[in-house]
């Protein structure tokens, strides 16, 4: 029994951490998208500017709704197209280390869709709330 207990609170923990990360990886990349000077990158990379607010604001509230715990699967999923994005559109999924290497939006990419599976845990505002449906957590 306890150690049932202690793989459970080890699940809820992991969960918990995963979101943790992922959504402060995004925090931190949304946010610095929002500086004028990543507008001037943007058609290097094949994304037209005005792309560039509506990019950096998916990433920014997906981030913090994955800390907190609520609509999980969406922005998860939110995240994950934006990941693909990165892949093919920006890195041409040509080098998979090194400079331009796709291996860490591959892991994001890879995070996201476990959430997507999992949802948020027990660890979440949703869990709180308890009202809202499964395919929204």
């Amino acid at each position: 029994m306890d150690a049932k207990i202690k793989e459970t609170i080890m699940h809820d923990i992991v969960h918990f951490g995963l979101r943790l990360v992922l959504g402060v990886s995004f925090i931190v990349h949304g946010t610095e998208k929002f500086n004028p000077v990543f507008a001037s990158y943007m058609p290097s990379f094949g994304i037209p500017v005005e792309m560039q607010i509506p990019i950096a604001l998916a990433e920014l509230v997906s981030g913090i709704l994955l800390i907190i715990g609520i609509l999980n699967r969406i922005s998860a999923l939110m995240l994950a197209i934006i990941m693909m994005g990165a892949i093919f559109v920006v890195l041409h999924a040509e080098n998979y280390t090194g400079q331009m290497g796709y291996e860490y939006p591959l892991v994001l990419l890879a995070v996201s869709l476990v959430i997507i599976v999992i949802g948020p845990g027990r660890i979440s505002l949703s869990q709180v709330i308890k009202k809202i449906p499964r395919i929204l957590q």
